[in-house]
């Protein structure tokens, strides 16, 4: 699949140097705090992901992960704002980055989870929305729920290793310390398999397509004085 790249720079490039400088140093210390499991959340790999699609200026791999993380990273944003002006959080998703026994730094690192879909929604406005993007991010979102389900573990994490990442993206229930019990492992995730890309990724498609152009139609057609020349190549 061909992916399409700007031909003049459209990001500035101290958004880029600031975004690398950002990834370089929460990489290696998830890596060591939480182990490479980690990097399987689906907005760790968006991070990851828009990295060389910022750099390349890539509509396509920057409006996959959009459409991976916008949702679920507003619910973050929300929960944030609701304990800012109320003092109480919605959802409790973000009790930990009012947490003062969490260091301010490992705060910080998180806030991505809340500036991230902002900046890929800045990226595809300005380069335009891949219209591929919904069965792109789709294929890879299944792909992913897959994996986390059949080669990641299971929750509660092990007492010797409390801080080992359990439950991916949620592929085994809501909570942390057990699995849902609800119905049949395989019914959880085949219903994940359909809600994701239909609940999560193709409102934000939808929108999308409807507000941003499609950088494919920014690529000018043949001059006619190239196509007749083609033409009598092709004729000779």
């Amino acid at each position: 699949m061909k992916v399409t790249i700007a031909a003049q720079p459209r990001l500035p490039l101290w958004l880029k140097v600031l975004y690398t400088a950002f990834v370089v140093v929460l990489v290696p210390y998830y890596w060591r705090t939480y182990g490479p499991l980690n990097f399987l959340f689906f907005c760790d790999i968006a991070l990851l992901i828009a990295l060389p699609g910022i750099w390349l200026e890539s509509p396509l791999l920057l409006g996959t992960q959009l459409l991976s993380i916008f949702i679920p990273q507003m619910v973050w944003v929300i929960d944030v704002a609701s304990r800012l002006v109320t003092g109480t959080a919605i959802f409790g998703l973000t009790d930990y980055m009012f947490d003062s026994s969490v260091s301010l730094f490992v705060r910080g690192l998180s806030t991505f989870h809340g500036w991230l879909p902002f900046l890929l929604l800045y990226c595809v406005w300005r380069l335009g929305y891949d219209r591929r993007s919904f069965i792109v991010q789709s294929i890879l979102g299944i792909s992913v729920i897959l994996v986390c389900y059949f080669f990641t573990p299971m929750p509660p994490a092990p007492p010797e290793n409390p801080t080992l990442t359990v439950n991916l993206n949620y592929v085994f229930g809501f909570s942390a310390t057990e699995p849902q019990n609800w119905v049949p492992g395989w019914a959880w995730v085949l219903a994940m398999i359909v809600a994701v890309p239909l609940l999560m990724y193709w409102p934000v498609h939808w929108v999308l397509r409807k507000l941003i152009r499609n950088p494919h139609d920014d690529v000018p057609a043949p001059a006619a004085s190239d196509m007749n020349q083609h033409t009598r190549k092709s004729a000779t």
